[in-house]
């Protein structure tokens, strides 16, 4: 049996890992027609089938991921030993991060950082793929808001997030003020694997029929609520600036504590780094006083609650909400 095409593997764990043809045939400047002939030319020379194709890209089958998993790391360690070395500079700080997060909460307060530190460069890079230190050999950390735990990085707390019902004025005044009570018949957006039915549960009411629309991109979805499109679960932290700007109002006091938190993340090699020794100590006295003053920030002169679990006040009646003219509702997708 003759030996498999390297440069077809390669193709093939591209694929795997972005999860998109477009984009892997992108990475290795090949059109996706030469892409889909090099991973089925491997399908044919194993008789099996490596992904299955859906609307939002491609998934590795069973066979696929046992094929991966045996040849990944192999071939992750030849573009290793061949990439360019890379110089540490102390001097210098690259940094990958959420869009979201980058414009909602670092970039306002990154000034301060620079005007304290001038002689460290830093690069902010922004993604949403879970970070792989042992190929982004340029990365020297990263801030995630996830579980906390993952394999072979040293995972720094900063602070946890929160969420609560948040609308624009605009729709405020065109259907009326919601309670916890009638919430549900107000237009309501959605995320996939959103967490409306748990605030239903443990505030009061039950989940509507239908969502007005449905985002898979957290940053759409504040934006279209600041739209006025509907209501959204907001993640507070997402949500602040468009709070502080007057597109969007938080509607009760009562919050959700997320399930995830913030982390800065980084692989053991950047341990000594100074630069990133004081951007850590920046980010967690940062992290402190946005915790602190955000458990503090009064709304509507009264003083916002921290914790979900707090007990509820019953809910004053009130009309159900203006209903406005009939239109056509639509399925947003990213």
């Amino acid at each position: 049996m003759s030996r498999p095409p390297l440069q077809a593997l390669m193709g093939f764990i591209a694929a795997a890992r972005a999860g998109n043809l477009t984009r892997a045939a992108e990475s290795m400047h090949l059109t996706v027609s030469a892409l889909s002939h090099q991973i089925r030319t491997i399908e044919e020379r194993l008789d099996r089938r490596l992904f299955v194709r859906g609307a939002r890209g491609v998934k590795l089958t069973e066979h696929g991921q046992a094929l991966y998993d045996r040849i990944a790391p192999h071939l992750e360690a030849i573009e290793l030993a061949l990439a360019p070395r890379r110089v540490r500079r102390d001097d210098a700080l690259a940094v990958t991060l959420m869009p979201s997060f980058a414009s909602s909460w670092l970039v306002p307060r990154l000034p301060r950082f620079l005007a304290a530190h001038p002689q460290l460069e830093i690069s902010l890079q922004s993604n949403v793929d879970p970070i792989d230190f042992s190929r982004e050999t340029a990365i020297d950390a990263g801030i995630r808001f996830g579980p906390g735990k993952w394999p072979n990085v040293e995972a720094v707390h900063l602070f946890d997030d929160w969420m609560t019902p948040t609308a624009s004025p605009a729709l405020i005044e065109r259907l009326g003020k919601p309670t916890l009570a009638n919430l549900n018949q107000f237009p309501l957006l959605g995320a996939p694997g959103g967490r409306w039915s748990e605030w239903f549960a443990r505030f009061g009411g039950s989940p509507p029929a239908r969502f007005v629309a449905i985002f898979d991109d957290s940053e759409n979805l504040h934006r279209a609520a600041a739209e006025g499109m509907g209501i959204v679960l907001g993640r507070v932290t997402l949500a602040r600036p468009l709070v502080e700007a007057g597109h969007l109002v938080e509607l009760f006091d009562e919050r959700l504590k997320t399930e995830f938190a913030h982390y800065l993340v980084y692989p053991s090699r950047s341990r000594d780094h100074r630069g990133l020794a004081r951007f850590r100590d920046w980010l967690l006295e940062e992290a402190a006083t946005y915790a602190a003053s955000d458990a503090m920030t009064p709304r509507n002169g009264k003083v916002s609650r921290k914790t979900a679990a707090a007990p509820r006040k019953p809910a004053p009646k009130q009309a159900a909400p203006k209903q406005p003219a009939p239109k056509k509702r639509t399925r947003a997708v990213r």
